[in-house]
């Protein structure tokens, strides 16, 4: 058998002692699927002493990563500190220059950097891997960059955030307000340390952009995805999308059109029977659409300790085996400068808004919104809240150009109160 391979961990929190455990519990297992030993050199976290209900004494202890990432008998650093700047990025990039391959569940770091430490790590014979940075424990960056290697895609679209997707369906379950169960989860734990992380879209987001990056054949762009958070949602939108068949989960979509790449990661409603509206809890869903191929559903866990560090460990036996994929699935130097592009394709819509109680009102609004060109395909009012009533409107296809024109112009109408919301309606 060939020499061990010898890993450096840094970061030892709940991935990082998911990796250790999985290890540790199936070494033998491991080594025959490999082809090699695969064995714990080094490991570092920021406090020593925390008790972590793993033994960690056959293990060399660092202070520093960054020492970590240099130390001559780690042949691949296994970053897992977290963060798009500091320590993690660091190390990364003394791993690199060290000749140390690397195995990273970082996607803000990636989103950011993933260009750069893509080119250095090529320009080195390194190899970054990062399965774990995406959908937790779903086998989504293999299946890019490997699997369906042979196709061109046409879209990626999927609940790539679990907090959210908890809470959307925590909502609709219990019928609760956002601002209940948003306290619930960060009771839970299910939140970032920052929540905007999460609810802002921003996780998803960065996800998105990578996924985007191997699909189409671009350097990440993260700054160009489109990004709204699940906060503007209602108890009241999760009822009334329920009663017209659909359900409303935070969805990113990436497609590359005539007018450059689309990223959006957005608030949509779908079928209720559909596999994305079916979608409860924490679980993630990727679909991937390929010429040859068809369409892809990948359902799954989408984090936590076992998931997420199943993805770390299938990296790591990649590079023991001697698998050597170009970090974003072809070389970073031939990754083309993506140009960004806003959704333009029509689509149905979700509108929501409160009509005053006078004569007449409903007829303005549908006035504005045909003179937009928005027709519409669904309506209902509901009963009367004080001197207002919730109006529900799903229209046929049209651009959300289109409504954001009519939705400047309604209040000139003097029929609406407050600030209309739409949702795009996705189908396929």
């Amino acid at each position: 058998m060939s020499q061990p391979l010898r890993l450096g961990i840094a970061g030892l929190g709940t991935v990082g002692i998911g990796t250790v455990r999985i290890l540790q519990t199936h070494a033998a297992l491991l080594a025959r699927r490999a082809g090699r030993e695969i064995r714990i050199s080094a490991v570092s976290a920021r406090n020593r002493g925390k008790n972590r209900d793993a033994d960690l004494s056959a293990y060399a202890w660092e202070d520093d990563p960054i020492a970590l990432a240099r130390r001559g008998d780690v042949d691949v650093f296994v970053e897992l500190i977290g963060g798009a700047e500091g320590a993690a990025l660091d190390a990364v990039r003394a791993a690199i220059a060290s000749g140390k391959d690397v195995v990273t569940a970082n996607k803000a770091m990636l989103a950011h950097h993933g260009q750069a430490l893509a080119e250095a790590a090529e320009a080195a014979g390194r190899v970054i891997r990062f399965e774990a940075a995406v959908a937790g424990g779903i086998p989504v960056v293999k299946a890019l960059t490997e699997g369906l290697a042979g196709n061109e895609i046409r879209r990626v679209m999927g609940v790539m955030n679990g907090t959210c997707n908890y809470i959307l369906t925590r909502m609709e379950s219990a019928g609760l307000s956002y601002d209940a169960v948003f306290e619930e989860a960060r009771q839970l734990g299910y939140l970032e340390a920052d929540p905007m992380l999460d609810v802002g879209g921003i996780d998803a987001g960065h996800k998105l952009s990578l996924l985007a990056a191997i699909a189409f054949g671009t350097r990440v762009a993260f700054d160009a995805v489109q990004l709204e958070g699940i906060g503007r949602i209602s108890i009241d939108d999760i009822r009334r999308a329920g009663d017209m068949g659909y359900r409303i989960k935070l969805l990113g979509v990436a497609q590359m059109t005539g007018r450059g790449l689309e990223q959006r990661m957005t608030p949509c409603l779908v079928p209720a029977d559909s596999p994305l509206g079916q979608l409860q809890g924490g679980t993630n869903m990727v679909v991937i659409e390929g010429d040859a191929v068809g369409q892809i559903v990948l359902r799954g866990a989408g984090a936590g300790a076992g998931p997420t560090a199943s993805a770390v460990l299938a990296d790591i036996i990649d590079i023991a085996r001697g698998s050597r994929v170009s970090t974003f699935g072809q070389p970073a130097a031939s990754l083309a400068a993506a140009v960004p592009a806003r959704a333009s394709a029509p689509a149905p819509h979700y509108l929501r808004m409160a009509l005053t109680d006078k004569p007449g009102a409903l007829a303005r609004v549908a006035t504005v919104l045909g003179e937009e060109g928005i027709s519409i395909d669904r309506m209902r009012q509901y009963g009367h809240e004080d001197s207002s009533a919730p109006v529900l409107i799903v229209t046929h296809k049209t651009t959300r150009e289109a409504i954001d024109h009519a939705f400047a112009r309604l209040p000139a109408t003097g029929v609406v109160e407050g600030e209309p919301v739409a949702i795009r309606i996705e189908t396929a």
